[in-house]
């Protein structure tokens, strides 16, 4: 039997690979044209808020908590609202989550340029940080889709196994992340071209990779998987 069939829609690489170059674009855009911050993860605007805090620069201090608490938000939400996702037994909150990112990142393609920058990095910030909780494995193996530090880790890990054991398993977990790894790179890149280009409007790239997520993701809760006859109760 392959195992293959086995894998929900939202575990196939196919999705994986899109929100990773989705989520590429994001991070150009927000540090290239939308106030120099990380809204991907949080790991260097902690280091910039403790550096702002070192030199007693309480207003950049400041200005760095918005994204991080944001960002922290986002992430309570997922631990909520998936359960009562779940009890309609319509769509997956996979599905709904990824709908909802493609709105609010067409809805930041059409905020003027002299906009606040806090809206579209609370907006990414929180958005983001739901992904990052939602969609954690792809195909059997554990995967983040908005930040690249684990893959890299992976990446070493797995091909220092497969040398040492010739095992071909660490071989194809080695290429899954570089695979992850080259996707996010290809979304950075063309989201740093298209941000000097078109500026704010960059963004409907994503929106347009997040849609093919999520109507792909919506035929198989409403054909293949049939997620309206099995609900969770």
């Amino acid at each position: 039997m392959d195992e293959q069939k086995n894998f929900l829609e939202c575990e196939r690489n196919r999705v994986f690979y899109l929100l990773m170059a989705s989520s590429g674009l994001l991070g150009a855009f927000t540090y290239s044209i939308r106030g120099g911050v990380f809204c991907n993860a949080q790991t260097g605007n902690v280091v910039l808020i403790s550096m702002a805090l070192g030199n007693g620069d309480w207003k950049g201090a400041a200005y760095y908590l918005i994204p991080i608490t944001a960002y922290g938000l986002g992430a309570a939400v997922t631990e909520v609202l998936p359960g009562f996702v779940k009890k309609t037994g319509i769509l997956r909150w996979d599905t709904l989550l990824v709908g909802f990112e493609a709105l609010v990142t067409a809805l930041l393609g059409f905020l003027p340029e002299n906009a606040p920058y806090h809206v579209s990095q609370i907006a990414i910030n929180f958005i983001c940080s739901m992904q990052f909780n939602t969609f954690r494995r792809a195909e059997g193996f554990p995967m983040a889709t908005t930040f690249c530090t684990n893959h890299v880790c992976q990446v070493g890990i797995n091909l220092a196994k497969w040398l040492k054991k010739k095992d071909a398993l660490y071989f194809t977990k080695c290429r899954r992340h570089v695979e992850m790894l080259l996707m996010f790179i290809a979304g950075a890149v063309t989201g740093t071209v298209l941000c000097g280009l078109f500026l704010g409007k960059a963004i409907f790239l994503s929106t347009f990779l997040l849609l093919v997520v999520f109507i792909d993701l919506l035929h198989a809760d409403l054909k293949k998987e049939n997620w309206s006859n099995t609900r969770l109760k």
